[in-house]
Order: structure tokens, then C-alpha cells, then sequence
């Protein structure tokens, strides 16, 4: 099929749709072919901004449990954005924050970044790039005139075309700093305010590590990176026969320098977990290890350390407990927890435990909170159906989740192991059960093993 035909049905959604032959195409075409999917992609970014920001909009906090956002199941409406689109957080946070901007620059009243709207509503500047321009010019103080910074973001529209997004985001700061002089230490704690660190699990079992840092700290982290790996990265030649050897090993070990620097800080964080208990408290990080009994048993098969989803070997189960002094918790076939406590109002603090090992976290589809961020919930009412407070009788659900049950009509109902969710007849007429697995994996695999 010749290129510009099947190009063509990008904007078709109802045709079938295979990615053309590009090997055919001589440099020049296939420049122009990469020139026109990336204003396609403009345009199509523009429009989802839009119909991002009136999401928001129709999700505002005065509404309550009424906004479209609370109606669907999601916290805020960025996750709803990226619930339907599969974008990521920060995909879908961008998209609402630049859509904004195109909501503003669309009313009559001017504000200081029309230029970067229409630019954007035009196709001619990605969402990225409207976003590090309205980071960099967006901390300015009330006292600068809004010409100044329309005048700023207009020359950023203008250099958008020949800088990486990167490239302009140093240069938006530089235009915000240059505007704003006196207020260069707000603009300091505004940036340690943003620090963060956030751990991801991924699908494959691993947990990606992402943060910023405020560039205090990041001068004493990138010294610590700089010194573990330093040798391997071209670094200073040494004098010092300690520092020739050890850079030396470095040069031997068969890890990649990204593999030294990790378990460089890993190593770190194990140290200072015991030499400052004041940082992360008196006790040692626990680690809880998940085993059935007949695994345990014949010393075979696999564990589950809570928390995590890959499956690890019972020798380094073994490992953990000596080293570490984990907590083992046993299941039955069935997939329930051992009974640790009956016949309370509230979850025992044995049995809250219980309930993280077998449900790893907020139970509602596609909610990613952890167990420490999860209410236990009983799925009978205790005054209603006089409830007991069983293991099996309970899930946990995070503080929105557990509002949206209790106050938009929604139910939990349980058979055998299984939970469902059942929505209120307002949102599904037929008010079909969804069924809320369970996180943990070695539950799921129990449950799949019982059914077989």
C-alpha cells in the first residue's frame, strides 16, 4: 500500500489501521513524513488539553461526589484522563495544566500567556513546551508587569521552534529569574518545596525509583553518584594506592556503571537505616514474606515479599529471615488468612495485617494504593447485618474508595474468595459485579490453583 495512503488513515479511527513501510522512503520523504506526523500530533495534543481541562473543570472540588471525576471511580480527574486516554500521571497533569492555559487564552480578557495558548491551539508548540514556559514564567511575582511577561512568552513561542524542550525550559527559568530579581530566594524554596521521591512497582516486578531534587540537595546526591562511580565514568586518575585498587575493582566489576550507582545507594540507605534509627525510626525496616504452608514445607516453589509482585526463590526467603528478621504469614488453600481474630468491632492490628497480606493494597480496579494507605471495610454492615469482624468480611479499600462505597450507593459482596464491586443503579442500570482482585500475586495464584 503506498505511504500517503495509509498516512491518511490516521485520521480515520473507524479504519483499520497497520504502521506503513518506511524503508521505502528516501531521506527527504522520510524527514517530511516525521515533519507532518509531528503536527498531527500537535493538533491532536491540542485538542486533548482541551477536552482535558473542561474534565477538570467538570470535576471541580465544589462539586463533591458529583463531579465527573468522583462519579467514575477516580480521585482526581487526572487519573480519570489517564484512565481513559493510558496516558501517564505526568502526561495527564501536563494535558490539564496546558489545556488551562488554552481555556484562558480563549476568553475574552488577555492574560500573560495568549501567545503560548494560540501557539499551542495553532499546532505550532507541543504540550511540553507550553508547559516549561508556563513553569518558568509562572513564579514571577504579582509586582511584574503582565506586559513583560507576555513579552517573555511570546520570544519563548518564538526561540520553542529551534530548542529542545529541555533547552527551553532553562530558558523560560532564565526569562522568569531576569524579570523577578528580588525574589530569587522564593524561587529557592519553591524549588526544595518541590522535592520529592516516589517509589513505582512496574509490570515486570522491578520498582522504578523517580524524584526531583532541589538543587541543594542535588549537588550532595550527584557527589555521592560521582564518587561511587566516578572511576568507571572517566573520573580524576588517583594517586593514592587505596584509590588506584579500589578504582581498579571498579574497572573489573562486570556491573554496569548505572547497576554500581543503584546498589550504591541501596547499600546507603541499608547503613543509615541502622547507624540513624532517629530518620526512619527505632526498628529496622521489616520485611513481610508471603509463603503457602505446603511451599514452606517442602522448601520449593515461590514466595511473595509484601509489597512486591515478583516471585522470589525460598532460599532467598530464607536469606531475608536470617539477615532481616522477617515476618512469615501463612494462607490457607483457599486463599484466606490464618484466623488472627474474631468477633470485633474493629480490625485487630493482627488482623489489619492479615488483610495487607491478601489484598496488597485498595482492592477497587486500578486504584494503586498501598496497604498503609488503605481503610479496613467491612463488607457487612455491623448494625445492618450484625457483621463480624472476620478476615473474610473484610477488604481494604483507600479513604476515597471507602467514601465512594458508603456515601454513592456502591456494595461489596463476597463468594467464597472471590470480591465484587457493585455500582449503584445510577451509574450501571443492570448494576453488573466487577470483581476486585486481589494485588497481592501469590493470593491470586492460590485462588487460580484452588479453581483447577
Amino acid at each position: 500500500m503506498p505511504f500517503p495512503t495509509a498516512f491518511a488513515k490516521l485520521a480515520d479511527p473507524s479504519a483499520s489501521f497497520a504502521v506503513p513501510p518506511v524503508a521505502v522512503l528516501d531521506d527527504r520523504e522520510l524527514l517530511d513524513v516525521q515533519r507532518s506526523l509531528a503536527e498531527i500530533r500537535r493538533r491532536v495534543d491540542a485538542s486533548s488539553a482541551a477536552v482535558a481541562a473542561e474534565i477538570a473543570h467538570r470535576s471541580r472540588r465544589e462539586l463533591g461526589s458529583e463531579g465527573l471525576a468522583q462519579r467514575h471511580g477516580a480521585r482526581t480527574p487526572e487519573l480519570l484522563v489517564q484512565h481513559v486516554t493510558g496516558a501517564s500521571a505526568r502526561e495527564a497533569h501536563t494535558m490539564v495544566r496546558v489545556g488551562m492555559i488554552l481555556v484562558e487564552s480563549a476568553l475574552a480578557e488577555p492574560t500573560p500567556l495568549d501567545a503560548v495558548g494560540s501557539a499551542v491551539a495553532d499546532g505550532r508548540l507541543t504540550l511540553d513546551a507550553a508547559d516549561v514556559i508556563r513553569a518558568g514564567l509562572g513564579s514571577v511575582d504579582a509586582s511584574v508587569p503582565t506586559e513583560s511577561i507576555a513579552a517573555a512568552a511570546e520570544i519563548l513561542v518564538h526561540d520553542a521552534t529551534a530548542l529542545t524542550v529541555e533547552k527551553l525550559a532553562a530558558r523560560a527559568r532564565e526569562c522568569g529569574a531576569e524579570l523577578d530579581e528580588q525574589h530569587v530566594q522564593d524561587r529557592e524554596r519553591a524549588l526544595r518545596d518541590a522535592r520529592y521521591l516516589r517509589l513505582t512497582p512496574v509490570g515486570d516486578g522491578m520498582t522504578r525509583l523517580s524524584g526531583l531534587l532541589d538543587p541543594e540537595s542535588a549537588a550532595i546526591v550527584v557527589s555521592a553518584y560521582d564518587a561511587a562511580t566516578s572511576p568507571r565514568r572517566g573520573g580524576p586518575r588517583f594517586v593514592d594506592p587505596d584509590e588506584i585498587a579500589r578504582a581498579e575493582r571498579l574497572a573489573r566489576d562486570e556491573r554496569t556503571t548505572e547497576q554500581i550507582a543503584v546498589d550504591s545507594f541501596v547499600e546507603l540507605i541499608r547503613i543509615g537505616s541502622t547507624a540513624a534509627p532517629e530518620v526512619v525510626g527505632a526498628q529496622r525496616p521489616a520485611v513481610r514474606v508471603l509463603v503457602t504452608d505446603h511451599d514452606l514445607a517442602r522448601r520449593a516453589g515461590h514466595v511473595i515479599i509484601e509489597g512486591q509482585t515478583a516471585p522470589l526463590s525460598i532460599a532467598t526467603a530464607e536469606r531475608e529471615i536470617c539477615d532481616r528478621g522477617t515476618v512469615p504469614i501463612h494462607f490457607d488453600s483457599a486463599g484466606q488468612v490464618v484466623n488472627v481474630g474474631r468477633e470485633q468491632r474493629r480490625f485487630t492490628p493482627r488482623q489489619r495485617i492479615g488483610l495487607a497480606a491478601r489484598d496488597g493494597g485498595c482492592r477497587f480496579p486500578d486504584c494503586d494504593r498501598p496497604p498503609s494507605w488503605t481503610e479496613a471495610h467491612h463488607i457487612n454492615e455491623w448494625v445492618r447485618d450484625q457483621g463480624r469482624t472476620d478476615i473474610a468480611d473484610g477488604i481494604l479499600l483507600c479513604r476515597h474508595h471507602h467514601l465512594l462505597i458508603h456515601d454513592n450507593g456502591w456494595r461489596v459482596t463476597r463468594e467464597l474468595a472471590d470480591y465484587h464491586l457493585v455500582p449503584p443503579r445510577s451509574l450501571d442500570p443492570s448494576q453488573t459485579p466487577i470483581l476486585a482482585p486481589p494485588k497481592t500475586g501469590l493470593v491470586r495464584r492460590l485462588l487460580i490453583d484452588s479453581v483447577s
